[in-house]
């Protein structure tokens, strides 16, 4: 890695600053701001080892915001989701170096795009609740091979909590325990394929203060904005996502 220099670590806490606002607001995006704007200045296997730490904090905090007995209804709720994810995270985490990074960028930021767009545009997909194990498992499978692979693993979570027409509150709350538990896979996934090592681990542990800091703001503006608004702001952020996927597919070395 290059040196590490003051102006370096600024520009990365300002990232992380801004991630934890738009995580606060809506209650993902936070790696997908991370890996992007962080990746812009080290190589991308760096970047995912220095947004670790900031996404377990914050998660586990969005999880646990309404007290653990919440967050555990939202566990058992989620299960095959959460099962599925972590089977396929730490399978994937091994294959970080192994698959093109476009092949991976397109496949998940076109179906993406589509949803959100066509939800925004009146056409929403809805699902039954529940919405059966298939439906479950798949999602959390897709959502932990993505996440293995690049540390996002929020558009495919956030497109079944939507379709479901989830509450606002519990919307955050499912993300957080989802999120906060797939980190803590993360984090013992990358250990071992050493993305997360002593130099990274430092920088990670920097970008802890900022990330809770904008988590928080962003928290008191969600606090006062409506369900209706809740929805479309989080659909908007999904599009806006999905668009960036499919930019990085095209430019990918």
């Amino acid at each position: 890695m290059d040196a590490l220099t003051p102006e370096l670590v600024a520009v990365a806490c300002a990232v992380a600053l801004l991630a934890g606002l738009v995580k606060g607001l809506v209650g993902f995006a936070m790696p997908m701001i991370l890996i992007s704007g962080l990746s812009m200045m080290v190589p991308p296997d760096v970047a995912l080892g220095w947004l670790i730490l900031p996404t377990l904090v914050t998660n586990l905090w969005q999880a646990l915001r309404q007290g653990a007995g919440a967050a555990w209804a939202s566990v058992r709720r989620f299960r095959r989701f959460l099962l599925a994810g972590f089977v396929l995270m730490v399978f994937a985490a091994q294959l970080v170096t192994s698959i093109p990074s476009g092949v991976l960028f397109l496949v998940i930021g076109v179906p993406m795009t589509l949803y959100a767009g066509l939800t925004l545009a009146g056409r929403p997909l809805r699902l039954p609740s529940p919405p059966g194990a298939r439906v479950e498992y798949g999602a959390g499978a897709v959502a932990g091979f993505f996440g293995g692979i690049s540390g996002v693993w929020g558009p495919p979570t956030v497109a079944l909590l939507t379709a479901l027409d989830t509450e606002k509150s519990e919307h955050l709350r499912v993300q957080g325990v989802i999120y906060g538990a797939g980190a803590v896979v993360l984090m013992g996934a990358h250990l071992a394929s050493g993305v997360l090592n002593a130099e990274t681990f430092k920088v990670s542990a920097l970008l802890v203060p900022p990330a809770l800091l904008g988590i928080w703001a962003g928290f008191a503006i969600n606090d006062r904005i409506d369900q209706a608004a809740f929805r479309r702001l989080t659909l908007i952020l999904l599009l806006l996502a999905g668009l960036n996927l499919l930019r990085r597919a095209l430019f990918a070395g």
